[in-house]
């Protein structure tokens, strides 16, 4: 097991929660799930771009290795709109 990377997300999975009188940190379980459902789609996309060489297309991984990553996202119900607010970003997608 990588401990430093489920470290890594575990920290990126903490939210702040409460109001004006009280406020806690504390680890939301589905943003930490939503994270490691990312990377593992992340990891079989980079595979898919070990052969860009022999098979190039626009998103620059072979399309069966892109599509089993996005049938991961999917299975769990991840996008990519979700992974962005996860990691703290407000960019409009």
């Amino acid at each position: 097991m990588n401990s430093e990377l489920i470290k890594e997300l575990a920290l990126r999975s903490y939210i702040t929660v409460g109001d004006y009188s009280y406020c806690e940190t504390v680890l939301d379980p589905t943003k930490f799930a939503e994270l490691i459902v990312n990377e593992c789609a992340e990891q079989i996309i980079a595979k898919g771009t070990d052969w860009i060489d022999f098979a190039p297309s626009q998103t620059g991984v072979r399309p069966e290795y892109w599509d089993m990553a996005q049938q991961i996202k999917q299975h769990f119900g991840v996008n990519d709109e979700t992974i962005w607010l996860c990691l703290g970003n407000s960019r409009n997608l």
